[in-house]
């Protein structure tokens, strides 16, 4: 008796004895000259231990019946299988989950999975080939690796499961002694399991044997089969309603009751036919035996059946090609969910399979991170962040690691900005200094102090709320309006004004009476009259309100000095120096450590003498040396110094740009000169980053002939050139970058002021000022116009266009004035 495919699909397996068998069910036809039998569950007599589990799973009918006739297991398939054949494989290390720190691109496995795997089949075809075989067969996938006499893999093929035995090992030790496959012309090879990828989702139990999504959902898709083929079968009958006809047979030849008996034609597809039998002298009997459509219930069994066969495959509805009936949120959280829970496993098992190609410390996975919708999470963590940002409870540096970008690493990305007034919260002291929010905790004295220097009362920690409202009220308050008037009346005799002005209400009351009366104080009344008729002469305001506000501007006014210009100040330089320093030092130490990795990547050592061959034929082995600008690739270097000096330079040429304009025309306008200024000093850093690492190439490339193919060796040079340097190398490029933007974008905000601007060079006034610039200091220019240093032309110091002998190290500025006659 045929066994039957579905619904039971464990019937494929190794069946009992005939014996065993029970009676056997009605026979029904599936198809026109296609035998289909009804059977129960079928057990198995193989146990744990043995490779024969899987032998009884037939791929040709599961492909048959199972995939080709099912739409949905069919679309099922399709829609994973068509991810695994479009998404690139990558091999890398470190990073993320989503993306490679580092990855190779000249591996032999990356050639044959992307690009053509055998003479047949392209890697595209030949990945979704795996995918749809994994999902499918019981056995798993078995593929063929062919190397090249030197040891490079350079062929895969997979392998029929149906023509491949796996032979265990007798004592069970490496569990396979090797596999034998049958090829199209019958012959039986023997393969080595090191020749043999072999994957397979696994099976709980037997390491022997995989499992199927088919296994899950054989009985819905027989289900889902049996239904439509019954509904197609009465429509093809014109709907009529089956059933039996009874008729006299009395004299009726025997043949032709053989005839009648032989249209008695079993199965669905004679659903709603009539059938005659007969029923003895004179009957005719009709009995119908068809069920109804409603009974049938055909929509309602293909929609439970459809769920079904999605659910064992992991597939929702909308992945297959009907998102109806859902809104945009829920669709992308289904496929979401969907990647999640069924793609990327299933994609992560396949990848594994060709870990022992690599090396330990390299991986092999498919590209995922173009997918959209694996940025599903990623999207509602960046939208939570920023709104705690926006809230200030995390920093702007916080929001960027969390959104995958490089923090700035300055104090204004540091502090806290408390909405709505967004106030900076400094995270050190260090900080709130540079923010304007405290001391310079390098000042003496800093560190008791109130931020005003006033001393704190006992028990007051500095740099608190307390300890600002203790050395606010440590300065005490000015006389009120009321102690001013008093202490006039008390005065006798004519006033006197004090020597330097203290800018109170008494002081200007007593100014003005030591001028315009001799004689001694009456009352308030008289003092405002002979105020009044005294005024022409003495040019003081002539009622109370104006000396009031007299006496308030000389208040409000007191204690600012008078400026003889603008410039930017060393607090400036000092917080962008800081600001590139730690930028700086951070890339570097990853910049270090990219390179002694790469020092010890096989596609860097091979064909070098630094190659540990496998054998004596290993091809890959030749007496070379490495290619030391391979390994440095100061170029990608180069362009990652200049994107993350970029975002730092150009946030503090606004400011500066902003200060300048605020000073000179109370506009803060900033011209787009100030941030083209931060970004031809973000090139000239990523400059000096590429001569700083041909120097380091040139030093291994001098360590080759000594180092006699120990990367070890080299990787000592290169920590002792880091180690020797590297700090000269940072504060060079952090004094130079600050030098170059904050005057660049002062420069820019003043001649965006005006042509009125004039401004004189200035120097530190050390030993280390240049003797070229010593020269131009106090040198007075109109804005926009060069200075000439030994006969080169600088629009400002540290100009990243002018000669680097005249800019490295600079730390001159300028002051900016409105006012030529001054």
């Amino acid at each position: 008796m045929p066994r039957q495919f579905l619904p039971a699909l464990r019937g494929l397996l190794v069946p009992r004895s005939a014996a065993a068998l029970p009676p056997a069910a009605e026979t029904k036809d599936l198809l026109a000259g296609n035998a289909y039998v009804s059977m129960t569950y079928a057990g198995v007599t193989n146990v744990w231990g043995t490779a024969g589990r899987a032998d009884g799973w037939d791929m040709e009918r599961v492909i048959v019946e199972g995939y080709e006739r099912s739409i949905w297991t069919f679309k099922s398939v399709e829609a994973i299988s068509k991810q695994a054949s479009t998404l690139p494989i990558q091999i890398g290390r470190g990073g993320d989950e989503r993306r490679f720190e580092e990855t190779l691109d000249d591996h032999p496995l990356l050639k044959l999975l992307n690009r053509k795997a055998n003479p047949l089949e392209t890697g595209d075809v030949f990945k979704k080939r795996l995918s749809a075989q994994l999902l499918l067969s019981k056995k798993g996938v078995f593929i063929e690796k062919t190397y090249s006499r030197g040891g490079t893999l350079v062929r895969l093929d997979i392998l029929p499961p149906d023509r491949v035995q796996i032979i265990p090992d007798a004592r069970n030790a490496d569990y396979i002694a090797h596999f034998e496959f049958t090829d199209y012309s019958g012959r039986v090879r023997e393969l080595l399991p090191k020749y043999v990828i072999w994957i397979r989702d696994p099976h709980p139990t037997d390491p022997f044997c995989g499992v199927t999504p088919l296994e899950a959902a054989g009985l819905s898709i027989d289900l889902d089969v049996k239904a439509r083929t019954y509904n197609i079968s009465f429509i093809d009958n014109d709907g009529r309603p089956g059933g039996i006809v009874g008729i006299d047979l009395e004299g009726v030849d025997p043949r032709e009751v053989d005839r009648i008996q032989e249209r008695l034609a079993p199965g669905v597809h004679h659903a709603g036919q009539l059938s005659l039998v007969g029923t003895g002298p004179g009957g005719l009997t009709y009995i119908d035996t068809s069920a109804r459509p409603r009974e049938m219930a055909y929509e309602t069994l293909s929609s439970t059946s459809k769920g079904e066969i999605l659910a064992a495959f992991g597939v929702p509805e909308s992945i297959v090609g009907n998102a109806s009936e859902r809104t945009y949120a829920n669709a992308d959280r289904e496929e979401w969910n969907y990647w999640d829970h069924t793609e990327l496993p299933h994609l992560n098992l396949i990848a594994s399979g060709f870990d022992d190609e690599v090396d330990d410390d390299w991986v092999v996975r498919f590209d995922t991170s173009r997918v959209q919708a694996l940025e599903y999470p990623r999207r509602q963590e960046r939208e939570e962040a920023r709104k705690e940002w926006e809230a200030g409870l995390i920093t702007i540096d916080e929001y960027r690691k969390i959104a995958g970008r490089e923090p700035f690493g300055v104090p204004q990305s540091r502090a806290l900005w408390i909405s709505p007034q967004k106030a900076p919260v400094p995270a050190n002291p260090a900080d709130a200094a540079a923010l304007g929010l405290g001391p310079d905790p390098a000042a003496e004295g800093a560190g008791g102090a109130a931020p005003t220097g006033a001393p704190l009362p006992p028990g007051t920690e500095p740099d608190t709320a307390a300890a600002d409202v203790a050395a606010a009220r440590a300065l005490g308050s000015g006389q009120g309006a009321a102690d001013d008037v008093a202490e006039a009346r008390a005065l006798d005799g004519p006033l006197a004004l004090p020597a330097g002005s203290t800018g109170t209400a008494a002081d200007a009351v007593a100014g003005a009476r030591s001028v315009a009366t001799s004689t001694g104080p009456g009352a308030a009344a008289a003092d405002v009259a002979s105020a009044r008729d005294t005024r022409e002469e003495i040019g003081l305001p002539g009622d109370a309100a104006e000396a009031v506000e007299a006496a308030r501007d000389q208040v409000e006014t007191k204690g600012l000095p008078k400026t003889d210009g603008h410039e930017v100040t060393e607090a400036d330089f000092d917080s962008l120096h800081m600001a590139v320093d730690a930028a700086i030092t951070a890339l570097l130490a990853r910049q270090e450590n990219v390179i002694l990795a790469r020092l010890r990547a096989p596609k860097i050592r091979k064909h070098t003498r630094y190659w540990q061959p496998e054998n004596d034929n290993d091809v890959r082995y030749v007496d070379a040396d490495l290619d030391q600008d391979r390994v440095v690739s100061a170029a990608r270097w180069a362009d990652e110094v200049t994107q993350t000096l970029a975002p730092i330079l150009q946030q503090a040429a606004v400011a500066t740009a902003q200060k300048i304009g605020r000073a000179l025309t109370g506009t803060d306008t900033v011209p787009p000169a100030a941030a083209a200024a931060a970004i031809a000093t973000a090139a000239y850093a990523g400059e000096a980053v590429t001569g700083f690492l041909g120097d380091l190439a040139e030093a291994l490339r001098a360590a080759q002939p000594d180092a006699e193919g120990r990367v070890w060796d080299l990787e000592g040079t290169v920590r002792r050139f880091y180690r020797t340097a590297e700090a000269p190398l940072i504060d060079q490029i952090a004094e130079t970058c600050a030098v170059a933007t904050i005057n660049g974008a002062a420069d820019a905000a003043a001649e965006y002021a005006g042509p009125d601007v004039e401004r004189t060079w200035i120097t530190r006034g050390d030993d280390r000022v240049r003797p070229a610039h010593k020269a131009l200091h106090g040198t007075t220019l109109p804005v926009g116009t060069p200075y000439n240093v030994s006969g080169a032309t600088l629009r400002y110091p540290g100009d990243p266009f002018a000669p680097i002998a005249l800019t490295v190290n600079c730390r001159c500025r300028l002051r900016y004035n409105t006012d030529p006659e001054e």
